[in-house]
């Protein structure tokens, strides 16, 4: 009897669920069927649409004055083509002849189709004269070291930075989301205390990646890295270096390879040398370089060398045409780093202004002597001088000030590229300039206490 009472209430309970089911699949079907009849698109009837817009109000950008095309008779000291080989005829030669035999561009990344013959040789070259295993060719100079970083420090991992590093770096880091510690610009004392600190925590330990990205020299400050102190720390903790040889590739050294040959430092103390070619090469892109192994794998895991369309041919010709000038007449760093004393002089006896900078350093800033002034009074008068300056013959570059939160906010400034090619009468328009200009267009008496 018990049994039968059980099955009546099994079959209950199925006629139940199954009363659910029709009932629920009913509705569905339905209601799919009357949205369909609603929308008239399914009817093949036309209708308007307006997409909603990704910005949802106006914004103002304000374009730089080098950002438009500047008059040939412009002294242009804003921008970094520090050996002037840009309008080199053997190079502007050679890149046309690589456009009539390769086209415009590689039209796809380095590991899939986008690796031509130039790509090789280029990388070949770089090897040899900055005298490591082997390096690897990036299409954008910013996305190098923007790479580089997160294709080694991970989640896990601590890097310690100089609190002046460049923006691409500063994302590199973010991208990494590896714990970051900042000390002070240029400061080995206070990185030596910090890296001490972090040891008697433990956040330094074997198990624990641990990483020092710093810059030969600062693109925010003009300022040279004290690279041997900071390779002797770096090996008394276990850390691993890498280091952003922009400003120096083709700038400083014998020969031009940069800070480690200025300093008599041995390649190997370094893990991994980025370096960009927009600035001493003529053209575009940048390169890492180090052992096989390290560049091998910036080969796998560099995001911007796995996924960006290759260097196009034609200006990776030029890059190798430019290292050839180089090599060739390897005088000619010399007579930058002399152009660049010689600018460090005249800045030096400026009224209205003081600038930072190391002597060889072919980046200078310029910064008001004013104490009183918020950051951004002095952006918009450093703004009104650079304008005044362009009108009379002398375009410069504002450098930015705003900064993430995290890092040590530089001080608004006139950023100056000194290049081979500058005369004395030119630093001495310059800085004749500069004065005029404050005297004209910057900060008025009544408004020094705002």
């Amino acid at each position: 009897m018990i049994l039968v009472d059980m099955f009546d209430m099994a079959g209950w309970w199925t006629l139940i669920v199954s009363l659910q089911v029709i009932i629920i699949s009913a509705y569905y079907f339905w209601s799919k069927k009357k949205s369909k009849d609603d929308d008239p698109l399914s009817k093949g009837v036309p209708t308007n649409w307006k997409p909603l817009p990704i910005v949802e109000y106006d914004v103002a950008v304000e374009e730089p004055p080098l950002m438009g095309k500047i008059d040939e008779n412009v002294l242009n000291v804003g921008a970094t083509s520090f050996l002037c080989l840009h309008k080199e005829e053997s190079i502007m030669n050679g890149a046309l002849k690589a456009l009539d035999k390769y086209g415009v561009g590689s039209c796809g990344p380095r590991g899939f189709y986008g690796t031509i013959d130039v790509h090789l040789d280029l990388e070949e070259r770089l090897a040899k004269f900055l005298e490591v295993d082997e390096t690897c060719v990036y299409s954008y100079g910013f996305s190098t070291i923007a790479s580089a970083i997160p294709s080694y420090a991970k989640r896990r991992d601590i890097v310690f930075a100089d609190e002046c590093v460049w923006f691409a770096i500063q994302k590199g880091l973010d991208a990494s989301r590896s714990t970051v510690r900042y000390f002070k610009h240029n400061n080995a004392d206070d990185l030596e205390n910090m890296l001490a600190e972090a040891l008697s925590k433990k956040e330094l330990n074997p198990r624990r990646r641990a990483f020092l990205v710093i810059e030969s020299i600062y693109y925010n400050t003009g300022e040279m890295c004290p690279l041997k102190r900071l390779v002797q720390l770096a090996r008394q903790y276990k850390l691993r270096i890498l280091l952003d040889e922009s400003l120096t590739i083709g700038v400083v050294g014998k020969y031009g390879r940069g800070i480690t040959e200025l300093l008599d430092i041995p390649r190997g103390e370094i893990d991994l040398i980025v370096g960009s070619l927009e600035h001493s090469f003529a053209t575009v892109g940048g390169f890492c370089a180090g052992t096989n192994f390290i560049v091998e794998h910036q080969r796998l895991s560099g995001l911007g060398y796995c996924f960006s369309a290759s260097l196009p041919p034609m200006l990776t010709q030029a890059a190798i045409n430019a290292l050839d000038i180089i090599e060739e007449r390897p005088n000619i760093i010399e007579e930058l780093n002399i152009v660049s004393k010689k600018l460090n002089g005249a800045l030096s006896k400026l009224k209205y202004f003081r600038f930072r900078g190391d002597e060889i350093s072919p980046i200078k800033h310029i910064y008001l002597n004013k104490e009183d002034l918020t950051d951004r009074l002095k952006h918009s008068y450093l703004r009104n001088i650079a304008n005044y300056c362009l009108e009379k013959g002398v375009a410069l570059a504002v450098a930015a000030y705003l900064r993430d939160v995290e890092v040590n906010c530089p001080e608004p400034s006139i950023r100056l590229a000194a290049s081979r090619k500058l005369t004395d009468e030119n630093i001495s328009l310059i800085c004749s300039l500069l004065d005029e200009a404050y005297e004209k267009v910057g900060p008025k008496p009544e408004l020094q206490a705002i």
